[in-house]
């Protein structure tokens, strides 16, 4: 089964060159997702009756366009599968022009179950609430590349997690992390085709710092987010196509 959703960018969705923001985009895709799990009986509201929730451990998106405010723009997603204690969700991005439907973008996501008290991933994919739900369609794109180490950045940006960082799960939000890498360092690119792939390993938490390595070149940036102890919280890249 597949669902689609349509919404219209907003004038504070946008950045400076009239495009929408990277990583609101994420938003939209994870919002879109949640509605949909929330619709089939197995979103927040549900999970969080029995102390779980869902977060995000990758997520890549890969774009021929960025829409601008006041374009409308529908969100197609399922699920491909929910194996190994994941639940792969897939995306295509649509821009309406004129009643029709053209293909800007698409993105794949990779979701668990997390136990807010043990703080350990848990697999629930046997209740009943998730029968039915895969839709089985594998899109058409590649998963993330490993991190490759970065032997000297560019530079180190740090940030402290504050309060509008933090979600309701109690840790640094999802697309804080993107937000927060394209402050240290934003790609003159994004105009352009493109990719993101952003791999989520650490949670972190109001008042921690987090570290942004990034090394940059025509063509790329690349992101390695690290705690105070040095432990990697959160990686990611963005490259032109």
């Amino acid at each position: 089964m597949k669902y689609s959703y349509e919404y219209e960018i907003q004038y504070q969705e946008v950045d400076m060159n009239r495009k929408l923001r990277l990583f609101t985009l994420e938003n939209y895709l994870l919002n879109v997702g949640g509605r949909v799990a929330d619709e089939l009986g197995f979103g927040i509201k549900y999970l969080n009756q029995q102390n779980l929730t869902w977060i995000l451990t990758r997520m890549s998106i890969e774009m021929d366009y960025m829409p601008t405010s006041c374009e409308h723009v529908v969100f197609e997603t399922w699920i491909e599968s929910n194996v190994h204690m994941l639940s792969t969700r897939d995306f295509r991005i649509y821009l309406l022009r004129e009643g029709q439907r053209i293909q800007i973008g698409q993105a794949k996501s990779v979701w668990a179950v997390l136990d807010l008290t043990k703080r350990e991933i848990v697999n629930c994919f046997d209740q009943a609430a998730f029968d039915g739900a895969v839709d089985g369609e594998v899109l058409e794109m590649s998963r993330a590349a490993r991190p490759l180490p970065m032997p000297e950045p560019d530079d180190i940006v740090e940030h402290k997690i504050q309060y509008s960082d933090v979600d309701y799960n109690g840790h640094c939000n999802s697309c804080k992390y993107l937000e927060i890498m394209m402050n240290a360092k934003t790609p003159e690119f994004l105009n352009k085709r493109f990719r993101l792939d952003i791999n989520y390993s650490k949670e972190v938490y109001l008042g921690d710092s987090i570290f942004t390595h990034y090394l940059a070149d025509a063509h790329s940036v690349q992101y390695i987010q690290k705690d105070i102890n040095g432990t990697t919280c959160c990686n990611g890249k963005i490259g032109e196509r």
